[in-house]
């Protein structure tokens, strides 16, 4: 993560990110482009009623903004591959998975199933650039995993009210499985008629399609709802996972998964490095780990 002193010197790391002029920029937040370069010279600040805006035009994380536009900034770390902010070093990463053991029934009042009639566009907006700006999944297929698994399609606000992180998971067909795990499909193929009602199937499939936050406390408050439904599962099931994102690899080993193969590392249309993987198991044997 890279540690920022100045609002300026965000915006301006978020424009090379996003590959965006001061034009660009001044027309996705709706004000003059003096303001933008004034902004980015650290001439002037943002105004607090702007904050709120940014935070919805650019997902940038409400409280990054805020610690920043500030006469005496909060030194904030911010990285933009995985969109996650901290305030210490000591708090970039994510601890061993044991930390979330000891404390999964931790539960957050701010975490709620997702309402696409409310939540729609800024899953889009977010599904986008956690996968690299492919078509995200469709409308019709998350309504249908929030009907039949509402506990695991879960989204977080902070404590403004501001969009924060999320997680969807699809419960899958034994086929549809199959297919992910040879590659026959990727998931941006997945469809309605791939999703199966879990609680019919003698052993279920979940996929866990995309989990994010934007920083480590809404990852732990997610990650303790999604593994108290696992631990209360009283069934046999598979859990899968396709992820790209370097600070999710090692807490799947912890929880015990398998890597049933990765992918080339690639680059992003920004030049930025990505390792796919598709892990694969369950969770008993972290839940008997003593």
């Amino acid at each position: 993560m890279k540690q920022y002193f100045s609002i300026g010197t965000l915006l301006i790391d978020y424009r090379l990110d996003r590959d965006m002029s001061q034009l660009d920029l001044s027309s996705l937040i709706n004000v003059d482009i003096r303001t933008i370069q004034r902004w980015e010279n650290d001439i002037t600040l943002i105004k607090p009623d702007k904050e709120k805006e940014i935070t919805e035009a650019t997902l940038l994380p409400y409280q990054l903004i805020r610690n920043l536009n500030a006469a005496v900034p909060i030194p904030t770390f911010y990285d933009f591959r995985i969109r996650k902010y901290s305030l210490t070093e000591l708090n970039n990463e994510l601890p061993h998975a044991i930390w979330l053991k000891d404390r999964v029934k931790e539960f957050s009042e701010r975490i709620r199933t997702i309402d696409l009639s409310s939540d729609l566009e800024v899953l889009r907006k977010d599904l986008l650039l956690q996968k690299n700006n492919e078509e995200p999944i469709s409308r019709n297929v998350l309504s249908r995993a929030i009907e039949i698994l509402p506990e695991l399609n879960l989204i977080i606000m902070d404590d403004f009210g501001n969009y924060s992180g999320h997680c969807i998971t699809l419960p899958l067909k034994q086929e549809a499985y199959e297919q992910l795990r040879s590659k026959q499909i990727s998931e941006k193929d997945l469809s309605v008629s791939h999703l199966a009602n879990y609680k019919s199937m003698e052993e279920p499939i979940f996929f866990n399609y995309d989990i994010t936050a934007d920083c480590n406390d809404n990852v732990f408050y997610l990650a303790h709802q999604y593994l108290s439904f696992f631990k209360e599962l009283q069934q046999t099931y598979t859990y899968c996972s396709y992820t790209m994102r370097y600070d999710s690899y090692s807490i799947n080993e912890q929880l015990g998964l398998e890597l049933l193969w990765e992918n080339p590392v690639q680059k992003d249309g920004l030049g930025m490095e990505y390792h796919p993987r598709f892990y694969n198991g369950n969770f008993n044997k972290f839940f008997e780990r003593q």
